[in-house]
């Protein structure tokens, strides 16, 4: 059983912070206690084994570090609200056995469960020798165990929220280590009814954010920027690619460089095969919207904004510039002036 901190004193970005740590010590420890039930199954009957006597205990384990996490939501968001002035008050408490027993993703958690014992089956059949094969099962199970307890948190965390009117959305922590597209969410702030996007063995925890607006935070856990700078050349290198990180240190938003990954491509353009990047480049996209304003400014023609301008006789923009990613950008240009250049016109730099 983990003890509760003591949390009186702190401010909301503490809580938050001793929030974190509580609901990663019930991941850590749940993850523990699976892997040493790992170890009881018969390699020569793992489903037999699985069924009979290790999968019922795991599923117990679980759900019991679902049910802590859970059981933290409400004490939490209490004490933020206090430690902003404000009376806690709330229209219902957070049942937490509603978010244990069950996975995340509304399906049966003792078949998600049973899903690491069939990676190890698959393992030895398609000819890994036995240790690696269990190796690889007790890997999926570690990270499924502690996605699910993470999760439960978050859940009820949510729900919580939503139950307290004072609360009107809540702001991302983000908490080392973290991924490229966790690092661009650090301090974002999103409304009460906003679903918490998070992938497999995320870490990051809501704040919640009441009527008193919140000035920008300076601590990495609420801002990219100053998380990056507090990461290691070598880190940020590893995270965001040399050539990602190298334009963040050129000034390029961090956001424009990880979100640019999402549509990578290799194409024929400028006259030699290059790396670029469909990000940006929909009727909505920025680097859509700033290539038709320079095209306007450059042929003095006005391009239609919506289906309505077009009907009018307006033409449409088509954008046929490929958008290049940072790497082919340090790639390409011969001097430092030049790379910057290109870092404003493919939308990297403001």
């Amino acid at each position: 059983m983990t003890t509760p901190p003591d949390v009186r004193g702190l401010t909301a970005e503490q809580l938050a912070q001793a929030y974190y740590v509580t609901q990663a010590q019930h991941a850590r420890r749940t993850a523990d206690r699976v892997q040493v039930l790992w170890r009881e199954l018969d390699r020569r009957d793992l489903s037999g084994s699985w069924l009979e006597l290790v999968g019922p205990k795991v599923l117990q384990t679980v759900t019991a570090g679902q049910m802590a996490a859970a059981s933290g939501a409400d004490p939490y968001l209490d004490a933020v609200l206090a430690a902003d002035g404000e009376t806690p008050q709330s229209s219902g408490r957070v049942r937490a056995a509603a978010f244990a027993g069950r996975a995340a993703d509304g399906r049966s958690l003792e078949s998600l469960l049973y899903l690491p014992v069939i990676t190890a089956k698959q393992s030895v059949a398609a000819g890994l020798d036995e240790v690696e094969a269990m190796m690889r099962g007790l890997n999926r199970l570690l990270r499924i165990a502690a996605s699910e307890v993470a999760d439960a948190g978050r859940g009820a965390t949510g729900t919580g929220v939503a139950a307290r009117r004072t609360i009107q959305g809540y702001i991302r922590v983000v908490n080392p280590p973290a991924c490229a597209r966790c690092i661009v969410l650090a301090g974002k702030e999103f409304g009460w009814n906003k679903g918490f996007q998070r992938h497999p063995k995320c870490d990051c925890v809501h704040m919640p954010a009441t009527l008193i607006a919140r000035s920008r935070h300076a601590g990495g856990a609420f801002s990219p920027k100053a998380y990056f700078a507090d990461l290691s050349r070598a880190e940020q290198d590893r995270i965001f690619t040399a050539a990602g990180a190298r334009a963040i240190r050129d000034g390029a938003s961090i956001s424009s460089v990880v979100n640019a990954r999402r549509g990578m491509s290799t194409m024929d353009a400028y006259g030699r095969r290059v790396r670029a990047t469909t990000e940006g480049t929909t009727r909505r996209g920025a680097f859509y919207r700033q290539e038709r304003a320079r095209t306007e400014q450059r042929t003095g023609i006005r391009f239609a904004r919506d289906r309505i301008e077009t009907r009018r006789g307006l033409p449409q923009f088509q954008l046929r510039t490929p958008r290049l990613l940072p790497e082919e950008i340090y790639r390409l240009a011969d001097s430092r002036s030049e790379a910057l250049a290109m870092l404003h016109r493919f939308g990297y730099l403001t």
